[in-house]
């Protein structure tokens, strides 16, 4: 049978204000419409944007503005509620709330990027914070509760928990890398270190810190560059900001620049740079580290998880210092051997995450919750088992984890997951926080 898929998501991956949690979307509605699902992906319309179109069989539906997409999409949900199997229903901060449009046995799977509490007051009045926060936290709580959330870190499940007060089913369905073809030749960089940050420009990602880091390295490194790589709405003031700091020699932003340019300049860097106060993974620092680029990045949700610290990167503890951190790792980058040893590692942490195991994941869980009716669960824990699907152990949680443990003897053979299993998706870990 046909699996007919609803993924909604606030934007698409071509929208001007697009980023990883569209990147997500679409890198899953493209691979599971490949495999022979109908998938639909139902979002806003941004201007000039076609309001029906077909890419790589998807079926692109777009209707509605910033905030008005959210009552058309649940229109468009209770329209249909008859012509799908199950939905995606993406959080970017606020979910669609489809489960109130849907009939009870189509399942839903609220996929949850980061948990945006602190982050609705960086954007919104007082009063519209509030609002945010509410229908986050309580009423998405309420709404989901007969359904489950896949979150793609560990730390967004336990900020899920602790700061929402989920009590429903979470799984993990990671973001993958792509890993990328070997860039055409650059010239080395002479002189200073380059550092490259790769990031959208908005308030959270807080890029104003990288300006505060320049300043204080280019007395020990005239030569120093540092490069921003993306753009958004604070593009303006950060380029006045630049100038009114004498800064326009040692600070380079280069806003939007092509896939390829951008695989060429972070292949180029010393290091990637991350200041962002929490993520719900760090996709730019997954794709530096599959360029053996190693990243500084600060110890938030998300970012400790996609980097390793002191074996694909380091993180700047709570109170620490950026500056003080960057300095220490230019230094052990010094050492050819502890560079060459970085690289390698950063490589094989990134071929950890790949698109089509991904899509793999959310492909089973998809397929069990329609079986069973319901992507729900009374013992949402990740186990290892062996002999089931393959060969080899695998990781399984939810109805796919609830289908194996019906086969007889099945649980008796079965172990508990360890947090880093159930996020690589496979039994084993053979990572630690100091050596690879």
């Amino acid at each position: 049978m046909t699996l007919r898929l609803a993924i909604v998501n606030w934007r698409d991956p071509w929208h001007p204000a697009a980023g990883g949690a569209e990147r997500y979307a679409w890198e899953l509605a493209r691979r599971l419409a490949g495999r022979g699902a109908r998938v639909r992906y139902v979002t806003c319309r941004a201007p000039g944007q076609a309001r029906r179109e077909r890419v790589e069989g998807v079926e692109f539906v777009r209707m509605g503005g910033r905030f008005t997409v959210y009552p058309l999409v649940l229109l468009w949900t209770l329209f249909h509620r008859r012509s799908v199997d199950a939905v995606i229903d993406c959080q970017n901060g606020i979910p669609f709330f489809t489960p109130w449009a849907l009939p009870r046995r189509v399942p839903v799977l609220c996929a949850v990027f980061h948990v945006h509490d602190e982050q609705f007051g960086l954007y919104f009045p007082g009063w519209l914070a509030r609002v945010g926060r509410t229908l986050e936290g309580p009423v998405a709580r309420w709404t989901y509760r007969r359904h489950a959330c896949t979150a793609i870190s560990l730390t967004t499940r336990a900020a899920l928990r602790e700061r929402l007060g989920w009590t429903g089913p979470i799984y993990i369905v990671p973001v993958g890398v792509d890993v990328p073809a070997a860039p055409e030749p650059v010239p080395e960089p002479e002189g200073g270190p380059e550092l490259v940050c790769v990031t959208r420009l908005v308030p959270h990602k807080r890029v104003d810190l990288l300006l505060d880091l320049a300043d204080r390295l280019r007395a020990r490194w005239p030569d120093l560059r540092v490069r921003v790589i993306g753009r958004g709405p604070e593009g303006d003031r950060l380029a006045k900001e630049v100038a009114a700091r004498g800064l326009g020699d040692v600070v380079v932003l280069h806003g939007f620049v092509p896939e390829d340019e951008k695989t060429a300049l972070l292949a180029r860097a010393d290091l990637h740079l991350s200041t962002s106060r929490g993520e719900g993974w760090g996709l730019s620092v997954a794709e530096a580290a599959a360029l053996g680029v190693p990243s500084v990045a600060y110890d938030v949700e998300g970012l400790r998880d996609a980097v390793r610290d002191g074996v694909t990167g380091w993180l700047v503890p709570a109170g620490g210092e950026l500056a003080e951190v960057v300095e220490r790792a230019l230094a052990e980058l010094a050492d050819p051997g502890c560079r060459a040893a970085l690289a390698g590692a950063c490589r094989r942490w990134a071929a950890e995450f790949d698109w089509d195991r991904t899509a793999d994941r959310m492909a089973e869980l998809l397929e069990a919750s329609v079986r069973a009716g319901s992507a729900a669960t009374g013992d949402d824990d990740a186990h290892v088992v062996s002999g089931y699907g393959g060969p080899q152990p695998r990781v399984v949680e939810g109805p796919v984890r609830d289908e194996i443990f019906r086969e007889p003897g099945a649980a008796a053979t079965a172990r508990p997951a360890t947090p880093l299993e159930r996020l690589l998706g496979r039994p084993g870990d053979g990572w630690s926080d100091k050596h690879g």
